[in-house]
């Protein structure tokens, strides 16, 4: 026999190999497991992405803004996962991203990740002072539970203040919940 058939007959194909191929494995066994884990009614309580993952920017001055994460305990975000990008204005260089740690993941290897808290700054090309722009974020995280999130985009609107006035506040994709007691 020259080749493994299937039941229908048609030969197998081999198995890819390559990055993407690991992540859409990791991710399909994430989702089955964490399935698994719903039918039974075990697993993990775990938080919703933009929770886990919260991020805000703030616009330092009319040329540049700050991007931020603070990630919550037991979770944390792939480094090689994480994109910015601007609109209606471009970013003027790729942004300088912080060095992570390095973490040996059981699907794809040695991998950057972070926890807790960053911040990347952004410089911004022909910015417009008093305009209005929206700072986007793709990311993808997991939790030390197992799980791992599908990507996640996440969107914050902020104001460049005119030239030579201070920073703006920080504006978040998430508000803060509310509460009974507030």
């Amino acid at each position: 026999m020259d080749s493994l058939a299937t039941s229908t007959g048609s030969p197998l194909k081999p198995l890819r190999t390559d990055a993407g191929a690991r992540w859409a494995a990791a991710f399909a066994w994430t989702i089955a497991a964490l399935w698994a884990d719903i039918a039974v009614g075990a697993g993990p309580k775990l938080l919703e992405p933009e929770r886990a993952f919260a991020y805000s920017v703030q616009a330092l001055d009319d040329r540049t803004v700050e991007a931020r994460f603070a990630i919550a305990e037991g979770y944390y975000l792939y480094r090689e996962k994480l994109r910015f990008s601007v609109e209606p204005s471009s970013l003027a260089a790729s942004p300088s991203l912080p060095a992570g740690q390095i973490k040996n993941d059981e699907f794809f290897g040695r991998v950057e990740t972070y926890r807790g808290q960053f911040a990347v700054k952004l410089a911004l090309e022909q910015p417009a002072p008093g305009s209005k722009i929206v700072v986007r974020a793709e990311s993808q995280g997991c939790a030390d539970a197992g799980v791992c999130y599908p990507p996640q985009v996440q969107n914050v609107t902020v104001t460049l203040p005119p030239a030579g006035m201070p920073p703006a506040p920080p504006v978040a994709a998430t508000p803060a919940r509310k509460s009974w007691f507030n």
